[in-house]
């Protein structure tokens, strides 16, 4: 898409989803099943940061537990009750609530749709070169390589 072809202004919920589910290698991939992401950053070609309307449907993920080593993150609830799950325990969040994570603290984060109903939420990243994505639960690390996400084993070797 041109600088010229860039819209002005849209409806948040009328951006195309992602057509890919998820940016994670297998056997990861596919446990973000039932979370659909509209890139609206992207959209507008922002390039600081990133923000995604996140939908995330009963017992949905909004993505493994991770952490980030540079990148900062928010999130603001518009819809649902999901819990957020960190290194402090559970947390029951509401629509107009909000959470910050701040880059270098290892507290592992995600949000978990316990409820029956869809969860909506605003989540906004900036994009930091040399970031590095920390997945305590998993054997994964991430990567940020000319701004796309590259996937190893915590011991370096790469996903097939």
């Amino acid at each position: 898409m041109s600088e010229i072809e860039k819209p002005i202004a849209v409806t948040a919920s009328e951006v195309p989803a992602r057509t890919k589910p998820s940016v994670y290698p297998e056997p990861f991939a596919s446990r973000m099943a039932g979370r659909e992401k509209r890139l609206l950053g992207d959209l507008f070609g922002l390039t600081n940061f990133g923000v995604n309307l996140t939908r995330l449907a009963p017992n949905a993920v909004s993505a493994l537990r991770h952490a980030h080593t540079k990148q900062d993150e928010f999130i603001y609830i518009l819809q649902g009750h999901p819990t957020m799950h960190t290194d402090e325990g559970r947390t029951r969040l509401a629509p107009g609530m909000c959470a910050g994570f701040m880059a270098g603290t290892d507290n592992s984060h995600c949000l978990i749709n316990e409820t029956t109903e869809e969860v909506v939420y605003l989540e906004v990243g900036d994009r930091t070169p040399g970031d590095e994505g920390i997945y305590p639960d998993d054997d994964l690390k991430a990567l940020l390589v000319e701004g796309k996400w590259k996937f190893v084993h915590k011991d370096g070797t790469p996903y097939t």
